[in-house]
């Protein structure tokens, strides 16, 4: 995020049936690392689509999107 005296615009979004605010601009990649989560570990449903994991970072946002993230968890 901008490191200035502006805030920045930030847009809404529904996350897992939540709604979130993230800022205007941010990738699912940016998502999933502000929600505290492992990209590499993430599986994500965009607007109803599949989102390719090694694509995270290059898929917008935009206000009104509906992501549902599934984190998997390892062990045994």
């Amino acid at each position: 995020m901008a490191q200035n005296d502006t805030p920045s615009e930030r847009i809404s979004l529904t996350v897992n049936g939540e709604p979130r605010q993230i800022a205007a601009g941010a990738s699912i990649a940016d998502l999933v690392a502000e929600i505290g989560l492992d990209p590499a570990k993430v599986a994500v449903e965009h607007n109803a689509e599949i989102a390719p994991r090694s694509q995270l970072a290059q898929i917008a946002l935009g206000a009104g999107d509906t992501l549902e993230i599934v984190h998997f968890v390892g062990g045994g």
